[in-house]
C-alpha cells in the first residue's frame, strides 16, 4: 500500500455510498474497523456507510448502518441495484464476487494485480463453472508495479469511473 494505491482506494470511495460484503468479510471487518477514527477514509467509509450482508446464518448485525439479505439473494440484490444512489462496494468477500457475475449482477470488476507471487491461497475465481466475458475499460500501472485493471461484462453499456488517479500512467 502507497500513497497511489490510497489516492485510488478513497476515489473509489467518493463515487459509493454503500456496501456489499458476505457474512465472513462483515465479522472480521467489524472486528477491525469500528476501532478505527474518522481520520481513516476506509473506516469512515466503512463505519457510516449501509452495509449489505448476503448471510443465510448471521443471527445478528451489530455493526451498523447493517442489512442482512438472504433467501432470494438475487431478487434482492437486483432491487438494491435500482435504488437511487451512488455505487456499491463490494470490499473482499470473494465467494460474494464470484457469486455476482454468474448471476448477472456485476457491473463493475475492479482489480488491483499485485506484482507478487504466492503460489497458494484462495483464487479469486476458484468454483466458477461458466466463462465470464470481460471486457477490459481501463487500467493504469502505478509507480510500485500494481496493475489497476477494470473490467465490465462483455455487452454491457456500464460507464465506469476510474478509481486511480490521474497521474498513473494508463496501459
Amino acid at each position: 500500500m502507497d500513497e497511489e494505491m490510497s489516492q485510488g482506494i478513497a476515489a473509489g470511495i467518493s463515487q459509493s455510498d454503500a456496501v456489499l460484503i458476505g457474512r465472513r468479510t462483515y465479522l472480521e471487518f467489524a472486528q477491525m474497523w469500528p476501532g478505527q477514527g474518522s481520520d481513516v477514509v476506509m473506516a469512515d467509509f466503512l463505519n457510516h456507510s449501509p452495509k449489505y450482508v448476503v448471510s443465510s446464518t448471521l443471527d445478528t448485525c451489530s455493526w451498523q448502518p447493517a442489512v442482512q439479505i438472504k433467501g432470494d439473494i438475487i431478487a434482492q440484490l437486483n432491487r438494491l441495484k435500482q435504488q437511487p444512489g451512488k455505487n456499491i462496494q463490494v470490499p473482499g468477500s470473494p465467494t460474494l464476487v464470484r457469486f455476482l457475475p454468474i448471476n448477472g449482477l456485476l457491473d463493475v470488476l475492479n482489480l488491483s494485480i499485485c506484482p507478487i507471487v504466492v503460489g497458494s491461497g484462495m483464487h479469486l475465481f476458484d468454483q466458477t463453472t461458466s466463462m465470464l466475458n470481460l471486457k477490459l475499460v481501463h487500467s493504469t500501472i502505478l509507480s510500485n508495479g500494481v496493475i489497476g485493471a477494470t473490467y465490465a461484462p462483455l455487452g454491457s453499456s456500464a460507464q465506469p469511473q476510474v478509481s486511480f488517479p490521474e497521474a498513473a500512467r494508463q496501459v
